[in-house]
């Protein structure tokens, strides 16, 4: 299955339950034929149309990673959202980046024609809030900025290179509302392409009464200078056989070294509940293995637990499957073939280092991040507007 398949399941009808969507900082970004003069407000005006305006404001959120560019159109609803439009599409930006330092011509141009795909959506849905980011590819990219610059050119999309913090903190803010509520904390991963984010979150001096403000109980963080097409540019991903797959989580093994508390963070999981949450193509591909699924359904897969020896047996198979099954295997497919065991090899170097129970599987990220950031800061903005502070002797 292509992530280009995969968009569809993103996206929901009218009849399904929206996603929750906890509340959180954000900014805007903004969409234009030149896109805004410097020093000028990000944020968009509302929508001209009356009926759209009665309907609620639509809001929009792009991430522009190493391997996929992913967009999502969404509209508040109750205490969360529902989506309204989507697009993923595997474009492998930093194709060769680990090994030359600069975007290539080839994945520029992939990445233009997915990035056009974008900017249709995006004018025919005319989101009255949006925030376009780009992150490791750009960022390591000797070239990143003059490609941005030409994509806003050329495209009228203003994308902001993030960095590693603030990515961390949007998969938080994203996937916060399947961290499990008797849990004394967390620890979030994100396989990207070429970094991973992982976030320690300990709630034993009390948890953040919105699940958006989540990020304020991380404790320790890091972006490891690791992702599955770095690793599969070093060691190979077609034919991985089992000393291979341990180079790579000898690799990764030794990066995790780094994270501050490590040791802390061990003794917290022997001592008080504390699970795993992963959200990458990696980990929802393990889940969708695991349920043995004929096509990948995000609905299954999206807040699924797997207990430890459940990961193992998985991975096991996964490992032991010939390049020819990962490309026919429809939870896989030929885009995700090569890349899929060198995320498991990332997954794998997490849960030696702070080995847990269980693992909460995550379909959402960077963009839920991003919307639910967006609307939580329309949110109170309109209660500042509408309760506003009373100065002086009650006057």
């Amino acid at each position: 299955m292509t992530d280009s398949d995969r968009s569809a399941a993103v996206l929901s009808s009218p009849d399904e339950p929206a996603i929750r969507a906890p509340s959180g900082p954000g900014q805007a970004g903004r969409v234009g034929d030149h896109g805004p003069a410097p020093g000028a407000d990000k944020r968009t005006a509302p929508a001209a149309n009356p009926i759209r305006r009665h309907r609620g404001p639509i809001y929009a959120a792009l991430d522009l990673g190493t391997n996929n560019c992913r967009l999502l159109i969404a509209r508040p609803h109750d205490h969360g959202f529902r989506v309204l439009d989507g697009f993923t599409r595997i474009v492998r930006l930093g194709e060769g980046v680990s090994v030359t330092g600069r975007l290539s011509d080839a994945a520029m141009e992939r990445t233009m024609e997915a990035l056009r795909q974008c900017r249709n959506k995006l004018r025919e849905h005319q989101p009255s809030r949006m925030r376009l980011i780009a992150t490791e590819a750009c960022r390591a990219a000797e070239n990143g900025p003059a490609f941005l610059a030409r994509v806003k050119e050329e495209l009228g999309l203003d994308l902001e290179i993030v960095d590693r913090r603030t990515e961390a903190e949007l998969a938080v803010t994203g996937c916060a509302d399947l961290i499990e509520g008797t849990a004394a904390g967390a620890l979030m991963f994100d396989i990207g392409g070429g970094s991973s984010e992982l976030a320690w979150l300990d709630f034993r001096g009390g948890r953040p009464k919105s699940q958006g403000r989540m990020s304020a109980s991380i404790r320790s963080w890091q972006s490891l200078p690791v992702g599955v097409v770095s690793i599969a540019e070093k060691f190979g991903g077609i034919d991985v056989t089992t000393e291979v797959f341990e180079a790579m989580v000898r690799h990764v093994s030794e990066h995790l070294r780094q994270f501050r508390g490590r040791e802390k963070l061990r003794q917290m999981i022997a001592n008080h509940p504390v699970h795993l949450i992963g959200t990458s193509g990696t980990v929802t591909t393990l889940a969708g293995l695991h349920l043995g699924l004929e096509r990948y359904e995000r609905q299954k897969v999206d807040g699924l637990w797997m207990r430890r020896a459940e990961v193992d047996d998985t991975m096991k198979v996964l490992l032991g499957m010939p390049f020819e099954r990962r490309v026919a295997h429809p939870c896989i497919g030929r885009d995700r073939a090569d890349l899929v065991l060198p995320g498991c090899a990332i997954f794998e170097a997490i849960r030696r280092e702070w080995p847990t129970e269980r693992v909460r599987v995550a379909d959402r990220g960077l963009r839920e991040g991003i919307l639910i950031s967006l609307m939580d800061a329309d949110r109170t903005k309109s209660r500042a507007t509408r309760y506003p502070r009373r100065n002086g002797n009650g006057g």
